[in-house]
């Protein structure tokens, strides 16, 4: 492809992650590129760094596009021409020929669009003046949260995530799963804080690994991998992933419980539910059961009680994601939040009723805002009393291993302070 073809594929996959109600960008762009199996894995990788580049940019980009006079609706293709001027510095003659004319190019520019241009070339994408790269309102919440670190931290979620792995030990250990992946070429680190993980420094092509296919190593943040090693599953307990969803932490518990025992995946989707059984028969395990969370469903009631560990992780506002999902920051409004935060306690509560006495509620989100996470916890605790919560860095050290990198009752990971995405994780215990 053209340099000016793969920019025009890139607005107008752009314009497809834009769409109202539209998936996430990673599957949006990978649907993309299924029903265009012509462009080629460079090109499609040049494509693919621009798209995700205009989303992590998104704010700054705007804020030029309006410093420059601009005024009308933003949409991708003024986003990508701003792109290539502040955040790669191009010439204008360099611009006329990125936006040309002929087949699958991006068409000329207009005489509007070429003073835009012009006032936007000389510009620095990093102007002290730019905005962070969230929308208003979630900024201010992480502002108030991170004080002073708040600019790292902002900086850190805006940039590319790297490639985590975990072992399965169903299949091996760390080290099996180490010397495999060297056997084919791919170089991989075990990761600092969890004992099963390995990281690599971007996203690879996995499908064809034979450590992958054989159900060896599964793909998981690193973050979330400490989520799972808190839960403390055993072999012979009953355990519990309430929001399953296609199934990393199920397959990571069930690891942890050398498939002896009963875990129970729920979900509210049978398509993720499905999703979950193909990864749990590649990964050889067998102690699964899949249960569908649906209306006026009595499987809770029948089942309370009668579990020793019972995960929480919570459907959320990803923001701890955001280094993978850039464009999440953009789909939630403050209404979005309080009705996420609604749900987060109904599902709590419904949740904890499956916890037997001395059992344990392990409530997590992939968020950052203290409204899905602290708050939370606390008014859960108001409301049952008969919980209590227990402190991160004993179980840490009975689970994952060593010192825990906090003193505080619950876990908090963040991109800036532990290199995982944003994870937060509390440990609730029932007295009675």
């Amino acid at each position: 492809m053209t340099p000016s073809a793969r920019l025009a594929a890139a607005i107008e996959a752009l314009g497809a992650i834009a769409a109202e109600a539209a998936p996430p960008a990673d599957r949006v762009l990978d649907r993309y590129f299924r029903d265009r199996r012509y462009i080629g894995s460079k090109d499609r990788a040049a494509i693919a760094e621009r798209v995700f580049g205009v989303l992590r940019r998104r704010a700054r980009l705007d804020w030029h596009l309006r410093e420059s006079g601009y005024r009308d609706v933003l949409d991708a293709r003024r986003r990508v021409l701003a792109d290539v001027i502040v955040a790669d510095g191009r010439s204008m003659d360099a611009i006329d020929q990125l936006f040309s004319a002929g087949p699958h190019a991006t068409g000329k520019l207009s005489e509007r669009e070429r003073f835009l241009a012009e006032q936007l070339a000389g510009r620095t994408l990093d102007a002290p003046e730019a905005p962070p790269e969230a929308p208003y309102w979630l900024a201010e919440k992480l502002r108030a949260l991170y004080g002073e670190r708040f600019a790292e931290e902002m900086s850190a979620l805006n940039r590319t995530a790297p490639f985590d792995l975990r072992v399965n030990l169903l299949k091996g250990t760390r080290e099996d799963a180490l010397a495999a992946l060297k056997s084919e070429g791919i170089e991989a680190e075990p990761t600092h804080l969890s004992p099963l993980g390995m990281r690599l420094p971007a996203r690879k092509p996995i499908e064809h690994w034979t450590a992958f296919r054989s159900g060896l190593v599964e793909v998981q943040d690193e973050g979330s991998q400490i989520v799972a090693l808190l839960v403390d599953a055993k072999p012979g307990m009953k355990v519990v992933d309430y929001c399953a969803g296609a199934g990393g932490k199920t397959l990571a518990l069930a690891a942890a419980m050398n498939n002896e025992g009963r875990l129970v995946a729920c979900d509210t989707s049978e398509g993720r539910l499905d999703r979950s059984r193909v990864r749990l028969r590649r990964a050889g395990v067998h102690n699964v059961e899949t249960h569908l969370l649906a209306p006026g469903d009595k499987w809770a009631k029948r089942q309370a009680g009668g579990f020793d560990r019972v995960l929480v992780d919570a459907p959320c506002s990803g923001s701890g994601t955001w280094r993978r999902n850039p464009d999440a920051r953009w789909r939630y409004t403050p209404d979005d939040l309080d009705a996420l935060i609604q749900d987060q306690k109904q599902i709590l509560d419904r949740a904890s009723k499956l916890v037997k006495p001395g059992g344990r509620l392990i409530y997590a989100t992939c968020a950052l805002l203290k409204e899905e996470n602290e708050d939370q916890v606390a008014g859960f605790l108001e409301r049952n009393p008969g919980f209590v919560q227990m402190p991160v860095a004993d179980l840490w050290r009975e689970t994952v291993g060593g010192d825990a990198p906090t003193s505080d009752p619950a876990l908090r990971l963040s991109p800036a302070a532990h290199g995982t995405d944003g994870f937060f994780v509390a440990v609730l215990e029932k007295r009675s």
